[in-house]
């Protein structure tokens, strides 16, 4: 048997140019070209034009990015949305009051009057897409600096861009892939007016908690839903009593035949962040630097947070979406690190990268690729310590506003007061009475400040290696790195301790008496600090960003009949596969570990337990074997299943969707096991979970007794 190249086995590890079906995150405008043969034989029924189609109805105008973060697909000719119960969780929280827990017992709208509108919730319907690569890289030069070369491509993007947003109409975005080696624009249309129609109790919607979180096997009903509504004339307009149903291009229609192993799936969605081309020493940067402070940071802020949510419900109201967060990552984060080292995936890598540096110091490449891999490595080294750094002083950010919120309004009032024009200075005066209205709506100061000096300790004894601001040092050691008597008694005296006091000095604002305000100057110090890059820095950022488009470039030159996807970030991509099973689990009591069921769910109840309580009438809906329509042929009740679909953050709330582009089920998580799949895919181990859509209509028909819901979409056998 011949040996395979070396180009080809490098460029296989780095990005998978022979990938498996199960590997990629593709773009819709390719599927014909480079994936719909491969989807047919899996079991696609579908054509590449129903999938995605410029000028007719295809399967993408379905699909939705929701609130900038989740996906979610509509499944009613009246413009029903369905997501995850934990990308709703934000606007439940919101909606909900101790008085009206919709977070802990639910909700259900009984008519479209009943339904409930957040604040500030949209959904981004995706038009069509086109490559640009040709005429951005037209614009560039080898001999430009990345700073010149950033500024091309920004200028000639906005140009993109105002020629497709058809005079507003629509949202426009041009966006890098392959690390600056390619360009695409997206336009999408956006819809303001989304209102909550149901969600179940966080017993069920969140059931198992940060326990069970990127766990399988796994019982979780993790699904929330929402209307969109629009003008009479179908056009996103914002909030009125007047707006009715949008009547979509396309809605899903749902399959209740239920799953079985190595059947197709299909799922489209808004994947976050993936860094598959990532470089060995970065890997190593992250497992030992970055995460490790991020883990740490993250699990402060949440001990903190904690202590004051369990004295008050309308606290803990008011923080579960920041807390629910922050505890995603910090387990996000933690898996990272265990499943990276346990791969040992910085090793493989820097054995191929070891490879690559051979063929790029070759006479033919070595001008352009010789020093990529010295450049990247010596990058990394530079910059371990401020990695470490950065991630602790983000992890105060992250779980404290008090960190930045003092910094933020104070800039605003700032700029009104250097306004020359009267009317100007009065109209953002009361634009930050607003701000200050809304930001304050939900701060609980007594948390506040413990978060903000437990995290300002961590860092600043954590953090101190890389190097502190002079300020920072020097309350550091005045307070021997114990920042609780500090924070309190600033607070006494601050203009931003309250609502009221704030608002008081917006009336009379000064920018002398806001500059000499305690916890402004610890803000703005805070934040400067985060945001500030050395000469030296900036110079180390622009050599590596070279250097890391030029080694993708290598790849990409190296083998050219490869078969690509790009990074994942935040657009619209189609990944396929299977049902795919895992090895028999003890913890699972269904016959083949894909799939749950809801008498394994049962057995996890523990009564009064925050993470595995729950409601009364399912466990009696268990003992009657109530399971309406919606049981497995075989009897049980299904919950959860399994699929070997490449998917990451963002994919929460896509669509699972057969051979036929029917809904049957709802990609929530993945399993930790498999918790580098952000940076290299392992065929053996990534797997989707997934909400059975049959577990779904059950929730919401048996349980919430909310049949109307279900009436109003299209169910199929």
């Amino acid at each position: 048997m011949k040996k395979i190249s070396v180009l080809l086995f490098l460029t296989t590890f780095f990005f998978g140019s022979l990938v498996k079906a199960d590997e990629g995150m593709w773009f819709l405008m390719n599927i014909e070209r480079l994936n719909h043969r491969d989807m047919q034989k899996m079991g696609l029924q579908l054509t590449a034009e129903e999938i995605y189609s410029i000028n007719n109805s295809s399967l993408k105008d379905a699909i939705v990015q929701f609130n900038g973060g989740c996906t979610a697909e509509v499944i009613s000719k009246d413009g029903l949305l369905l997501t995850n119960h934990h990308c709703g969780f934000d606007a439940i929280a919101e909606l909900s009051t101790p008085e009206h827990d919709y977070l802990t017992n639910g909700f259900w709208a009984a008519t479209k009057k009943d339904e409930l509108k957040p604040k500030s919730l949209y959904v981004r319907f995706f038009v069509r897409m086109d490559d640009v690569s040709k005429r951005i890289l037209s614009k560039l030069n080898d001999k430009m600096t990345e700073a010149e070369r950033e500024k091309a491509i920004q200028q000639e993007s906005a140009l993109i861009e105002k020629e497709n947003n058809e005079g507003g109409k629509y949202t426009v975005s041009v966006r890098s892939f392959f690390q600056g080696n390619e360009f695409y624009y997206f336009v999408y249309q956006d819809y303001t007016d989304v209102r909550l129609i149901g969600t179940p109790p966080s017993s069920i919607g969140k059931f198992g908690g940060d326990t069970d979180n990127w766990e399988w096997p796994r019982h979780t009903g993790d699904f929330s839903m929402f209307r969109v509504y629009a003008d009479a004339n179908g056009n996103p307009a914002e909030y009125n009593v007047n707006n009715v149903p949008l009547h979509p291009k396309v809605h899903l229609k749902v399959n209740t035949s239920g799953v079985k192993e190595d059947d197709y799936a299909m799922i489209l969605g808004y994947p976050g962040r993936t860094n598959r081309w990532m470089p060995a020493s970065g890997i190593e940067q992250n497992v030992k630097y970055s995460y490790p402070a991020w883990v740490e940071a993250s699990k402060l802020g949440m001990d903190q947070m904690k202590v004051h949510m369990d004295k008050s419900d309308q606290v803990r109201l008011d923080y579960a979406s920041k807390y629910a967060s922050v505890a995603n990552y910090w387990k996000n984060r933690q898996g990272m690190i265990d499943a990276l080292t346990k791969a040992k995936t910085s090793k493989t890598k820097a054995k191929n990268e070891a490879k690559f540096n051979k063929w790029a110091n070759k006479p033919e490449n070595k001008a352009v690729y010789g020093n990529v891999i010295s450049v990247i490595n010596a990058y990394y080294s530079k910059t371990n310590l401020k990695a470490r750094h950065d991630n602790y002083l983000q992890g105060l950010v992250r779980t404290s506003d008090l960190a930045v919120m003092p910094m933020r309004i104070g800039a605003s009032i700032e700029k009104a007061l250097n306004e020359k024009d009267e009317t100007k200075k009065a109209e953002s005066l009361s634009k930050i009475k607003g701000m200050i209205e809304e930001m304050y709506a939900s701060l609980y100061m007594p948390l506040e400040k413990d978060v903000l000096a437990a995290q300002l300790k961590l860092y600043t004894t954590k953090g101190s290696e890389y190097g502190l601001t002079p300020f920072m040092s020097d309350l550091a050691k005045k307070n021997n790195n114990d920042f609780s008597s500090y924070i309190n008694e600033t607070a006494k005296t601050s203009i931003f301790a309250s609502k009221e006091a704030l608002l008081k000095f917006v009336d009379n604002a000064s920018i002398e008496a806001l500059k000499a305000d305690g916890l402004y100057v610890l803000s703005t110090d805070i934040v400067g600090k985060l945001r500030n890059k050395s000469d030296e820095q900036m110079a180390l950022d622009a050599e590596f960003q070279k250097s890391y488009r030029l080694l993708v470039q290598g790849l990409r030159v190296s083998n050219p009949e490869g078969k690509y996807y790009p990074d994942a970030n935040s657009t619209l991509r189609l990944t396929y596969g299977q049902v795919s099973a895992l090895p028999a689990d003890k913890r699972n009591d269904a016959k083949v570990n894909y799939y749950t069921t809801l008498q394994g769910l049962i057995a996890k109840y523990k009564p009064n337990d925050p993470e595995f309580d729950l409601p009364k009438r399912l466990i009696e809906l268990n003992e009657k074997k109530d399971f309406g329509t919606y049981a497995d042929p075989s009897g049980y009740m299904p919950v959860n299943f399994l699929t070997n679909n490449d998917i990451t953050g963002g994919n929460s709330g896509s669509p699972v969707l057969n051979g036929k582009g029917e809904l049957i089920g709802l990609a929530f998580d993945g399993n930790i096991e498999a918790m580098a799949g952000d940076v290299i895919f392992d065929h053996k181990l990534q797997k989707t979970i997934c909400a059975d859509i049959r577990y779904v209509l059950f929730i919401i028909d048996k349980y919430a007794g909310a049949k109307h819901v279900v009436d109003e979409m299209d169910l199929v056998k």
